[in-house]
């Protein structure tokens, strides 16, 4: 781990940036140099990727439990995967969808658990409420707006953090939405401010010696300078987002400008979700974040889903590229770091009149890292009657696992004590049955 401690310093100390974007600012490099110091801000913390699956991924298709006889060409007549092409995942009963090839890498390492049957009491089979539930932790609220990562990032982060969380994404993630602003951007080449460097210079300015002091410059000097009008309602809001703005844009650009290239012949995926990936690696290489949001989208296969071929083996070998990549890019971090995916519900068991699956209950997630526990959970003999892929309903797969009891064992390990004020209800939640630890990252 120590060579991030010493890209990290050597982004504190980066140069000024070129034409046309943000110029570096030395109060910036002093600021994460304090930290260090302090012994607060370390590369070595702990990091979260998490990837959100739009559209509902179908968790049969995605793990197939082999070992229900209800898996058959009578229930899933086009998307039906014969034992000889899917992948073998070593317990007598999964497999996995041979899309997903290049994600053995990682599970061969044993740094990926597979997790089977997750969703939570309730279940919508709405898009926008259920994206809303995963994101806010809070299923049957479809109004609130704060995420579940948002209020993690507030009980891990300390006084003077800033730069902790960004979604590589043109709009902010809901999981990261909340009363402190952090980064979203769909290009973090983009994200910054335009004009000459002079221009940009005279334009920043320089904050005061002191906070609220007066010999500050430009915006900086606005903006850490002497409040005015303090009785106003949102002037706090209005100064600590335009703060947490500038020291965004300056910290991107400085990262940008520290160079990035990927390591270990690591090779992300060709297209949008490929350079989302390779975005969050350089940020995590080069900036102090400890949460980076992406998104996924073409997950809602009504139609012509496909079995070995078409959209969903397009997709699953998308994600599966992308977790071998950053699994070799991020060596040098990987024990510190969790990738995580999401998505709002599975598919139907029985395939629909259209070649594809409609809207169902429980689904698949991934974690990797190197402190994860690999294998598969709740799809094995002990976990997985036989006739369970038609336990709802006779359409669905009931659940087994509440999502936001994996992320209380992510958060956990991430050092966040305070889960309560994470997950609203937690302390009550955390005796259910679906709530206990699965295990896959260490107590």
């Amino acid at each position: 781990m120590n060579v991030n401690r010493r890209q990290f310093m050597k982004l504190g100390a980066a140069t000024p940036l070129g034409l046309h974007t943000v110029m570096a600012t030395p109060w910036l490099a002093g600021l994460f140099r304090n930290h260090l110091q302090a012994g607060g801000l370390d590369l070595t913390d702990r990091r979260m990727l998490v990837i959100f699956q739009r559209g509902g991924n179908d968790g049969i298709n995605t793990v197939i439990p082999r070992g229900d006889s209800d898996y058959n060409q009578t229930t899933r007549r086009t998307l039906f995967i014969p034992e000889a092409s899917a992948i073998d995942l070593g317990n007598g009963f999964a497999q996995l969808h041979p899309g997903l090839s290049s994600i053995m890498e990682v599970y061969n390492e044993g740094d990926l658990a597979i997790l089977h049957r997750v969703g939570y009491q309730g279940q919508s089979q709405s898009h926008f409420d259920s994206q809303q539930f995963w994101e806010t932790g809070v299923p049957g609220d479809s109004t609130l707006e704060e995420g579940m990562i948002y209020r993690h990032i507030e009980q891990i982060r300390s006084p003077e953090d800033r730069f902790l969380a960004a979604a590589i994404n043109t709009g902010q993630l809901v999981s990261l939405k909340g009363a402190n602003s952090h980064l979203a951007a769909g290009s973090l080449e983009g994200f910054r401010f335009s004009g000459s460097p002079l221009r940009i210079n005279k334009f920043l300015g320089q904050r005061p010696s002191v906070a609220g002091g007066i010999d500050g410059q430009g915006l900086l000097g606005i903006i850490d300078g002497p409040r005015d009008f303090t009785d106003k309602p949102y002037r706090n809001l209005v100064y600590g987002t335009t703060l947490s703005l500038t020291d965004s844009i300056t910290t991107v650009q400085e990262a940008l400008a520290a160079g990035y290239t990927a390591e270990n012949g690591a090779a992300y995926p060709r297209g949008k979700f490929g350079d989302k990936l390779s975005q969050a690696a350089l940020l995590f290489k080069n900036t102090p974040v400890r949460v980076v949001g992406v998104n996924i989208g073409g997950w809602d296969t009504h139609t012509n889903q496909g079995s070995t071929d078409v959209a969903h083996y397009n997709l699953l070998r998308e994600v599966g590229d992308g977790f071998a990549a950053l699994r070799r890019d991020l060596l040098s971090i990987w024990d510190d770091l969790v990738v995580v995916t999401m998505t709002e519900f599975g598919r139907t068991s029985r395939e629909n009149g259209g070649f594809g699956t409609d809207h169902a209950y429980s689904t698949v997630m991934f974690v990797a890292g190197g402190a994860v526990n690999g294998g598969v959970y709740n799809c094995d003999t002990g976990t997985w009657a036989n006739g369970d892929l038609f336990s709802v309903n006779n359409r669905y797969v009931a659940r087994r696992t509440d999502y936001r009891g994996v992320f209380a064992d992510i958060f956990s390990w991430m050092g966040n004590n305070q889960l309560d004020a994470t997950i609203p209800g937690y302390s009550s939640l955390s005796s259910q049955n679906d709530f206990q630890s699965l295990g896959f990252l260490p107590g």
